[in-house]
């Protein structure tokens, strides 16, 4: 619906502030893209005033102000507890402004004071270096989402406001970032929330035309097109549309009160009186010029409604002196005489407009989520454990144990309503079904007689949306709570990218003394590369490993558990963890287990260790190391050494597991990582290294060429072969099977003559049967099937 202008919401005296106020923001957004001084204009502007080095985006700026002032309003008049999410996150000067003008941002830096001084600093540091970045930064007090990549403001939002049923997300979609697939799909999120126990997010749709050097599809369908859009992905559009400033704040104020009223008897409607209906929540398309009130028109050229506005619309006066004028002017077109007295602070009038203490949205603790964080309740991991009396005994599958546990997690904590397990349905496929043994997926949608485990409150989230369970959990640990991610291996790559701009937010609030810990954000992946012969090629690629370790040390960690013991405690680990992101790759598949609880757990807090029930060097100098990390590679490993050791038991073999990846880094380059003396230990000097390890095998080389004994290193993993066909064929289609490990140590174990000739062409021999039998049966042979850890003497 469109909101009819001139129906005077606003008293003349407030609509002339909230325009002051909305005038100062855009003041100070245009003082932090060009001044280096003279911050109040009380000279006329010079060349030396004028930064050397230009940079910023305008183009979404005055309207983001525009809205953050009149959300200011809104907040006052209703009490709210908002949060501002900005998706054109590059529009970084309106939230720096706007957090300035509340006074957030000289709270948390006194250096950036309300003063002529102050606001010479506030424009310097933008976009300077050892200054802030030009976005929605971590930096900047409110923000939980930077905006560098766009598509995941909506994501974020709905994460933010799960089981918060107090807050409001006031999340800003630019109309570029509308194009996004994440964001296209993320409009659906509205059938995933709770009106009862979740908040709500009001999606403010921003208009402006343009993207970066073209139009944007939304602004270019027609309104009905439009309306039915929105209407269609569930929603309730309300249009505010025009460029005259007067007629715009009378529309945004009476919108405003409609939708916030809406969102209220939606939420009335079901707390008292038990109505869950899925309701059509309302949202505002606010259509306005891109770069609103800036220059209309340079060097002949329309800037104002173009895309020319989208970055900065003067440029560098050093190099074209006529923009030096154009510049004061555009800056004195504020009239900042009206909006700052002489010493440079905010007039008191104009101050305030704002909230007061948390409930400025540059002060509210749900954008510093760390400070609401509550410890989950955890169960005693070990009373889950499998019983292991021996090496080898057959297991369900290591994510089935697992879920017992986080069954008992969401159960210990569904009173604090802080944990929820996500996943793009898969969370079954994964192995975790007990969970729904306590609950089920949250779902607002219709529901018909044969569906399971679907209601309207569940603390399982599951979309076929890998980008929504990311940008969801992202949310929901931003704002204080806990989560869990399971997907298959293959496919976590779709949110490679936002992987990447978590760990860089994470990265950068570890230096901000101000912004608290957040809970872990962690990744089960399961039904992983070693496992999926049964979908093939498309399903086996173990490559996010690699894409991880690219970031800080201060911030990833990788745990590969060989079983379902050590799985455990991986997790209990992960889950009390703060400020990480931890990846964990696990088998659902029946699979042998290794260790009791009791060996699990020591194994696991010191991430790698000699395995000395498989080994038989006796402490002393092995012939020859035998490495592994995974499930997968690690049974491989340790069939490997049972041909071994009957075939060739003179050779003393050392069996080293690995369950922390970063173990394997030199300590001056990550946390985790071992002492050079301390590699060395385990792996020797000089002796061969035969390393199977679960993902593509130039990860460890990568890992350890500073090492010694880097040079003898020689590592098994993915190599790119895959298609159907059976779990042991593809180990051997990778080189990464019991036969091809032995025939790699016989290769670099000239001393054993004879014997390992012999020993090399009966295993080349047993790689040509085995492949005859799958051929001919469809599965792998007896004795692969049927194998067992049988200790040689």
């Amino acid at each position: 619906m469109t909101i009819l202008q001139g129906q005077h919401t606003l008293s003349p005296e407030l609509l002339h502030h909230v325009d002051a106020y909305w005038r100062a923001a855009n003041y100070l957004s245009v003082g932090q893209i060009y001044l280096h001084d003279n911050p109040l204009l009380k000279r006329p502007l010079e060349l030396s005033d004028i930064k050397t080095m230009l940079l910023g985006h305008w183009g979404t700026t005055p309207g983001q102000n525009f809205i953050y002032a009149h959300l200011n309003r809104a907040i006052n008049q209703y009490d709210l507890d908002m949060i501002y999410v900005s998706g054109p996150g590059h529009g970084g000067p309106a939230v720096v402004a706007n957090t300035y003008l509340e006074g957030t941002y000289s709270e948390i830096y006194p250096d950036i004071s309300q003063d002529e001084e102050g606001l010479r600093k506030l424009f310097v540091q933008f976009s300077f270096p050892g200054g802030i970045p030009s976005h929605a930064s971590p930096e900047c007090p409110g923000s939980i989402h930077e905006g560098g990549e766009l598509g995941y403001s909506l994501s974020h939002s709905f994460g933010a406001v799960f089981d918060n049923p107090d807050l409001i997300v006031a999340c800003v979609v630019g109309d570029g970032e509308a194009e996004t697939g994440p964001l296209a799909t993320a409009w659906h999120s509205n059938k995933f929330l709770n009106p009862v126990s979740d908040g709500a997010v009001l999606p403010i749709l921003h208009l402006n035309g343009y993207k970066i050097a073209n139009p944007t599809v939304l602004a270019r369908i027609e309104h009905e097109e439009l309306d039915q859009l929105l209407r269609g992905y569930g929603w309730t559009p309300y249009f505010v549309e025009g460029s005259d400033p007067q007629l715009m704040h009378e529309a945004m104020a009476e919108t405003l009160d409609a939708v916030i009223e809406q969102i209220h008897r939606i939420q009335s409607n079901a707390r008292k009186n038990g109505d869950l209906t899925r309701p059509r929540w309302p949202m505002i398309v606010l259509k306005s010029p891109k770069g609103w009130t800036g220059p209309k028109v340079v060097d002949g050229v329309p800037v104002e409604g173009t895309f020319h506005s989208h970055q900065v619309p003067l440029s560098d006066p050093a190099i074209h002196p006529e923009h030096l004028q154009l510049i004061e002017d555009w800056l004195r077109s504020y009239r900042p005489e009206e909006l700052f007295d002489e010493s440079g602070r905010l007039k008191p009038e104009l101050a305030a407009l704002a909230p007061k203490g948390e409930r400025r949205m540059g002060a509210n603790p749900h954008a510093n989520g760390g400070e609401l964080l509550r410890d989950l309740k955890m169960p005693d991991f070990r009373d889950y454990a499998v019983h292991v009396p021996e090496p080898g005994v057959k297991g369900i599958g290591d994510t089935h144990e697992l879920g017992r546990f986080i069954r008992d997690v969401i159960q210990l904590n569904e009173a604090e309503r802080n944990f929820r397990v996500f996943g793009p349905d898969e969370t079954i496929s994964n192995g975790l079904e007990a969970v729904f043994n306590v609950t089920d997926r949250q779902w607002d949608a219709r529901t018909v007689e044969n569906d399971e485990s679907l209601a309207p409150s569940g603390r399982v989230m599951e979309m076929l949306s890998e980008h929504q369970c990311e940008g969801w959990l992202e949310g929901y640990l931003l704002t204080g709570r806990h989560g869990l991610f399971n997907c298959y291996e293959a496919f976590i790559h779709i949110v490679d990218s936002m992987f990447n701009q978590h760990a860089k937010w994470l990265k950068v609030t570890n230096e901000l003394p101000w912004r608290r810990k957040i809970a872990s954000l962690n990744y089960l992946l399961a039904s992983h590369v070693w496992r999926q012969d049964h979908n093939g090629f498309t399903h086996q690629d173990p490559g996010f490993i690699d894409h991880v370790v690219n970031k800080k040390a201060s911030v990833v960690r990788v745990y590969l558990p060989p079983d379902a013991n050590c799985l455990l405690s991986v997790m209990d680990h992960c889950l009390r963890s703060r400020h990480y992101v931890n990846v964990v790759i696990a088998g659902k598949h029946p699979a042998p287990q290794w260790l009791p609880m009791a060996a699990a757990e020591k194994h696991c807090a010191e991430g790698i260790g000699v395995w000395d029930w498989a080994s038989n060097d006796d402490g002393g100098d092995p012939d020859v190391v035998m490495a592994c990390c995974g499930d997968v590679p690690t049974l491989e490993t340790l069939a490997a050494v049972t041909i071994m050791r009957e075939h060739l038991p003179e050779l003393k073999i050392r069996v080293v597991n690995v369950v922390d990846l970063m173990k394997l880094q030199p300590q001056s380059e990550h946390p985790h990582g071992l002492s050079d003396d301390d590699f060395d230990a385990l792996f020797t000097k000089e002796k061969p290294v035969i390393f199977a390890f679960h993902a593509y095998p130039w990860l460890i080389h990568r890992l350890t060429y500073r090492r010694t004994n880097h040079p003898n290193l020689h590592v098994r993993g993915y190599k790119e072969e895959g298609t159907i066909t059976t779990p042991f064929d593809m180990t051997v289609l990778n080189d990464l099977d019991r036969f091809h490990l032995v025939m790699d140590a016989i290769d670099r174990l000239p001393q054993i003559g004879g014997k390992g000739i012999t020993l090399k062409q009966q295993l080349a021999d047993k790689l040509i049967e085995h492949r005859e039998y799958i051929c001919t049966h469809g599965q792998d042979m007896p004795e692969i099937r049927d194998w067992v850890w049988d200790k040689p003497v």
